[in-house]
């Protein structure tokens, strides 16, 4: 028996059918090890950034089945996905399980053809991949845990800087201040009314928009004086050429502005779609087809469209970093022209479709026609009306979505007069550049050489997590946190977050791939002067403040100035008395609630009084004296909402309570931290029958459970499943 492991759970199935029953496949579930949180632990720098890995959280149990399948098997095929990563994965599962040599296989799509084809040409971990994403990965966090720690010290508390995020959040940012600084300008577009000589209407349009009203009257008038004569009438065949095939990218944006799909979104229905045989590989950066996807296309172009809609294209892949995958995105089976279980896998699959069929397909032929017109004596500027009419469809007739609509013009002679019908103008604004979206910030990051197809999504993900974006419909823009970071970045490490440092060090790694740079060189010339850059700021002063504000701004307690400054939601305006005096407003000028008096004294510093605060949580009781003392106790009034009137089985003394951490509200004994019991979910009160923790609310189909992981009764539907074995 042969052993072969996949990623996904979502293969096995597909791959053990084509393969028979002489091979068992089994799945690492993604990654199985990774760098441990511990920064220390993690890299050794003077021993040639070596990476010590530790198993992923949860991951033990796969890796015992994984040892234990290798273990009776008679050979181990790694065959992961088809990139750095998917190499790199290989490495990890062979080094977890204590495999030594094994073989590995890639395909770039799941059909019978492709697994057999690639069986045949087995061969052992690329270590120049496998290099090439290890030092991604290390670079990442050397990158992400140094600067981090600096704005935790300089900015605030539990901020982060990354590798790719930074570049990207600082494009964001930059754009804001094209927008915060723009001047509208008014400006008017004219447009009159006509007809020719039989009577057929249409609308022409001044060919200057002018920004003095004066000259608009100017030409409101002339128009509805002078004689409106047609000077010419031009006529051009053109056609338009289809698109490659989908790149990560390119389906990225399109799924965006057609599907109003999210990358992250996008590539999830990607995923589903390549695991269950449908597409190709969805990560590359290529736009070429395979001799047999070709072949395929042609046949089914001559069948539903005709030989005159055939010609077969092979595009050149112009990126220079195209190194992860062979192929362009495309149907595994042409002939398929729809697939997918749900309909959002149909949508993408059947925009997939469209876009690699009408590759192959001939250009579409045009007509265009454009009609200038003169008034009067010609003085004024002239006016014009284009129109398109397609002659020959070509690709369009299999991706209809890149169609426009035909504007047909009546037919009209140079030197004919035309018959006035009215004309008005409309006054505009200029407007400024717009906010990117997810999908234009892909492309932006593509055309400067940012990341990589399978960083973008996660890129993107991350700076809305991290609260440094929000989005605004399907606007990307930074918040006020997302901009101090991104400035304080600029302002002290503006070379390691530019356009050429990142786009260069993608280079680099690729170079590493290409077995043209060394691992252990390229990071030591990243390191050195980064890490020296990074040390000579520890005395820089902590930015405490953004500057002042406007001058009419007064604090509302004492009525001394006001500055800027960053809190966890944003910036805001505080006295510069702080901390002799607490006055504060938003950032819009309104007065911000102070603490409230107790009128009861902090029992851990003699002078201090208590007094009511809002933190992220709700109200609490500190010290007025914060931070030179640091006492804290629950706000009664919220620990009455808290408690659940379970007692704690653990110590008998406490009641456990709802509280909220970073990831979200648990419940924990009110005796912490002398009795740290704690649970994820609401408990009941009752206790398991069979040992003796709380039982706990669990779903629609699992009312109740046990808190306790370890025990049977914690998936009571495993427990009946297994009786009932």
């Amino acid at each position: 028996m042969k052993l072969v492991i996949v990623e996904s759970p979502a293969k096995t199935k597909t791959i053990s059918k084509y393969l028979g029953k002489d091979y068992i496949v089994k799945a690492s579930i993604g990654h199985v090890r990774d760098l441990p949180k511990n920064n220390k632990d993690a890299i050794d720098i003077e021993g040639g950034f070596k990476a010590h890995y530790v198993p992923l959280p949860g991951k033990e149990k796969v890796i015992k089945e994984l040892a234990l399948a290798a273990a009776k098997s008679s050979e181990v095929i790694l065959a992961t996905d088809p990139d750095r990563e998917g190499e790199a994965i290989a490495w990890h599962v062979s080094e977890a399980i204590g495999i030594k040599n094994p073989k590995r296989i890639v395909f770039h799509e799941i059909t019978e053809t492709a697994v057999h084809e690639a069986l045949n040409h087995a061969r052992r971990i690329n270590i120049d991949l496998l290099h090439a994403q290890e030092a991604r990965r290390v670079l990442d966090r050397l990158f992400g845990y140094e600067l981090s720690g600096l704005i935790w010290k300089k900015v605030r508390y539990g901020l982060s800087a990354g590798r790719v995020q930074s570049p990207a959040l600082r494009i964001l940012v930059e754009r804001e201040r094209e927008i915060k600084v723009f001047k509208s300008e008014d400006y008017w577009v004219i447009t009159a009314q006509v007809a020719n000589a039989e009577g057929a209407e249409f609308t022409l349009t001044c060919s200057e928009e002018p920004r003095d009203e004066k000259k608009v009257q100017e030409i409101l008038t002339a128009g509805n004086k002078e004689t409106w004569r047609v000077a010419d009438v031009k006529e051009r065949d053109t056609s338009r050429s289809p698109r490659p095939p989908f790149t990560t990218s390119t389906l990225q944006q399109a799924a965006s502005s057609r599907l109003g799909y999210s990358p992250s979104k996008t590539m999830g229905i990607a995923q589903k779609l390549y695991e269950s045989g449908c597409i190709t590989y969805m990560r590359t950066d290529s736009v070429a087809l395979s001799s047999l996807a070709q072949k395929q296309i042609s046949a089914l172009v001559l069948d539903a469209y005709g030989k005159e809609y055939l010609r077969p294209v092979q595009y050149k892949t112009q990126s220079k970093s195209a190194q992860e995958a062979h192929e362009a995105i495309r149907p595994t089976n042409a002939a398929h022209k729809s697939a997918g279980r749900t309909d959002e896998q149909k949508k993408l699959y059947q925009l997939i479709w469209q876009r690699a069929v009408s590759s192959q397909m001939s250009p579409a032929k045009l007509l265009t026609t454009k009609i200038t017109v003169k008034i009067g004596d010609g003085k004024i500027p002239e006016f014009a009306a284009t129109g398109t009419r397609t002659l020959f469809r070509g690709w369009l007739a299999a991706y209809p979505y890149a169609a426009g609509e035909d504007i047909e013009l009546p037919k009209v002679t140079a030197g004919e007069t035309l018959l006035f019908k009215s004309i008005e103008s409309i006054a505009k604004q200029t407007q400024p550049p717009p906010r990117y979206s997810e999908a234009g910030l892909v492309k932006e990051l593509e055309k400067r050489g940012i990341g990589r197809p399978s960083t973008y999504a996660s890129t993107i993900k991350t700076i809305v997590d991290r609260g440094y974006v929000e989005k605004e419909n399907k606007a990307l823009k930074p918040t006020d946190v997302g901009e101090v970071v991104s400035s304080f970045l600029e302002t002290n490490f503006g070379q390691y977050i530019s356009d050429s440092f990142t786009s260069n060090m993608e280079d680099k790694l690729d170079n590493i791939a290409n077995g043209k740079n060394h691992y252990v060189e390229t990071l030591t010339e990243f390191y050195k002067p980064f890490h020296a850059d990074v040390a000579s700021k520890e005395s820089i002063e902590k930015l405490t403040n953004l500057g002042p504000t406007d001058e009419k701004w007064k604090c509302p307690v004492c009525g001394a100035r006001m500055i800027i400054k960053l809190g966890r939601t944003g910036k805001f305006m505080s006295c510069s008395r702080y901390p002799d005096c607490e006055g504060g407003r938003t950032i819009d000028g309104e007065t911000m609630e102070g603490p409230k008096d107790t009128g009861r004294p902090c029992p851990k510093c003699e002078d201090g009084i208590l007094v009511e605060r809002h933190g992220k949580f709700g109200k609490f009781i500190a010290c007025k004296n914060y931070p030179k003392c640091k006492y804290i106790e629950q706000d009664p009034e919220e620990e009455k909402k808290m408690r659940t009137g379970v007692h704690c089985p653990i110590c008998k003394k406490g009641e456990m309570v709802e509280r909220r951490g970073r990831f979200g509200p648990f419940y924990s004994c009110s005796e912490y931290p002398k009795c740290k019991n704690t649970t994820k979910a609401r408990p009941t009160g009752a206790l398991c029958t069979m040992c003796g923790a709380l039982m706990m609310q669990g779903t629609k189909t699992i009312p109740e459970r046990c808190s306790d992981k370890t025990c049977p009764n914690h998936n009571p539907q495993k427990l009946t499943q297994n009786e009932a074995k």
